[in-house]
């Protein structure tokens, strides 16, 4: 019999299935509904915080004004970016979390401590990581990262061109994206350039 390596496409396939069918989290609003999409040849790898409402609604990552500014951001097309062989899109919670008082919670910690490292480990074809939203930059930063958001990307050359720390695409940043023009006049064409790199002509 023969013996599928944990790196093989077929492994990676299996992975998804099992984590789509995921039902660890308890008490989730909308009940469980993991949304993510990877592949073994991914080049680029989103790592964000947890689906929203809507996300959960659609079942599409990034299917939202958010999704329509990250493309612009990083220069490429609706196929280009829903192309698993081009882009990971793994967030550290992959079920809508539920509302707070001021916004979505949390993503629930169970769902990177049980899935997360087995993820990340198929993905050796990965050059470029986009690091969204404060979990994920706790994650994949640790102590590298800056007291405050706006001062991790300002540093954004301390982690090039492996690493690239974002805001939120969200509308609701437009006031950060209109204070600190450097991000728009110095970032996003250095992205980019490393996109259209990374991905086949």
């Amino acid at each position: 019999m023969s013996i599928r390596s944990p790196h093989s496409e077929e492994a990676a396939t299996d992975l998804a299935n099992t984590i789509r069918r995921c039902t660890i989290c308890k008490g989730l609003p909308l009940g469980p509904k993991p949304i993510f999409q990877f592949s073994n040849n991914s080049r680029i790898l989103i790592a964000g915080q947890a689906p929203g409402r809507i996300t959960h609604k659609k079942g599409v990552p990034f299917d939202d004004p958010s999704g329509i500014r990250l493309r612009d951001w990083l220069g490429v097309t609706s196929e280009q970016f829903y192309n698993p062989d081009l882009f990971a899109i793994v967030p550290m919670g992959f079920c809508f979390p539920g509302t707070g008082n001021s916004g979505d919670l949390p993503p629930r910690s169970e769902c990177a401590a049980t899935w997360r490292e087995r993820i990340l480990a198929g993905l050796e074809e990965v050059e470029l990581t986009l690091v969204v939203g404060s979990y994920a930059l706790d994650y994949h930063l640790g102590d590298q990262r800056r007291q405050t958001l706006t001062q991790t990307v300002a540093d954004w050359r301390d982690h090039w061109p492996q690493i690239l720390p974002l805001p939120h695409p969200s509308p609701r940043n437009g006031f950060w994206l209109r204070k600190n023009t450097w991000f728009e006049d110095e970032v996003l064409p250095a992205l980019k350039l490393r996109v259209r790199d990374l991905l086949p002509a």
